[in-house]
């Protein structure tokens, strides 16, 4: 496949918008380029726009599959108006792709897809199964993530590759991030009689003023550091002169492997209770969005062998060992597969996703193909002996 084949999938795939939805435009595209090569492709369909794409080449091994995955969607566009070039347009431009999704992450999905093709095609011969996954919804809730674990997707993966933006350094760790809501329920009144009434925001200023020092015993994580937690957004009364009688508010929580969803879930869940013991008001905790911190060894095998392969695509920059507070698709999947090795491995640029004029550039989305193809072909080799987590 000559470069102009590999830009023009790119643009192909920004041009179809996928904005929190509409993965199964993008299915049907991808898989029109597998079957045209004979590649094993199937679409997991599960609504009138929704799907998952599971393709793989080769033969079972000892080490389980390699599997990349990348998500289909995108987050929608905002301040239209201050888009340089138009945002589904994938436009090439002075060495720069733009488009959504440009960086996260169309560019890592390209790449991904161009890497079995180009397995394919260059008829390498290599003992082992490489699996890409293509997901639906990992912006909002990973919808498709969780249908494929179900699924059992996970059971024979030896390790996870996620084609999300980096700029070419290798992710080892990211925090998970639970996202959840309060409800605080009191008794209206009018503001002239506030003895009659129960004044719901009240509780959630309880909740609120407790949640500040709610984890400051928790144990920092070797990797992630302290667990990172914000009030982010509240809401509550109807009008200036009565009590109300209802409010809420929501929070984001960014958990470590060292204190974990389920730890920050009983504490939050005891510190409620205790609030409705001692007030009128009751709250309610329920959660929204529960994604799992991911850790793997910075010496772990496979992450030494994805470090030493970019650096020598990249002579430009420093390749490290890194560690986010994000979350991905494969907060999901390690929940079956917890000692999965997972490293988070992309082209530029993490620094504009999700912003205007979102772009990657050329000569880092053609690097990681050849980066994605060298870790495959690397990866069942008998002297890479993977390493537990």
């Amino acid at each position: 496949m000559n470069k102009q084949e590999k830009i023009k999938i790119l643009t192909d795939l920004i041009k179809i918008r996928s904005v929190n939805g509409n993965e199964l435009a993008i299915s049907e595209y991808i898989a029109a380029l597998f079957k045209k090569r004979n590649i094993a492709v199937k679409i997991d369909r599960f609504d009138d726009t929704r799907a998952n794409l599971i393709a793989e080449i080769g033969k079972p091994s000892s080490k389980g599959a390699l599997c990349f995955t990348g998500h289909q969607d995108t987050v929608a566009v905002a301040e239209r108006d201050e888009w340089e070039h138009a945002p589904f347009s994938g436009q090439v431009i002075d060495g720069k792709i733009y488009g959504r999704g440009a960086a996260d992450m169309k560019s890592g999905l390209a790449a991904q897809v161009i890497t079995l093709i180009e397995l394919v095609e260059e008829q390498h011969d290599f003992n082992g199964i490489v699996r890409f996954v293509a997901t639906a919804g990992e912006e909002y809730g990973a919808q498709g993530a969780y249908r494929l674990s179900s699924q059992g997707i996970t059971q024979d993966i030896g390790a996870l590759v996620v084609g999300e933006p980096t700029s070419g350094q290798i992710i080892y760790a990211h925090s998970g991030s639970l996202n959840y809501q309060i409800k605080s329920y009191g008794k209206s009144a009018h503001s002239s009689r506030p003895a009659q009434g129960i004044n719901a925001i009240s509780g959630l200023v309880k909740f609120i003023n407790a949640e500040q020092t709610l984890f400051d015993d928790a144990p920092a994580d070797p990797f992630l550091g302290h667990v990172q937690h914000s009030v982010t957004m509240i809401k509550g009364g109807q009008q200036v002169n009565s009590i109300p009688s209802y409010a809420e508010l929501y929070g984001n929580i960014r958990p470590t492997k060292r204190f974990d969803n389920e730890q920050i879930i009983e504490r939050i869940r005891n510190k409620i209770k205790r609030i409705n013991h001692e007030g009128l008001f009751q709250l309610e905790f329920s959660i929204v969005h529960n994604f799992y911190p991911i850790g793997t060894s910075p010496n772990n095998s496979f992450v030494k062998l994805a470090q030493k392969i970019a650096s020598e695509q990249y002579t430009d920059r420093e390749i490290d060992l890194k560690t986010i507070n994000g979350a991905t698709d494969a907060s999901v999947f390690i929940q079956s597969k917890p000692d999965m090795p997972v490293i988070i491995l992309g082209p530029d640029a993490w620094k504009v996703a999700h912003q205007t004029n979102e772009y990657t550039t050329v000569d880092s989305y053609l690097k990681t193909i050849e980066i994605y193809k060298k870790i495959a072909l690397s990866f069942f080799s008998k002297q890479l002996v993977l390493q537990s987590v």
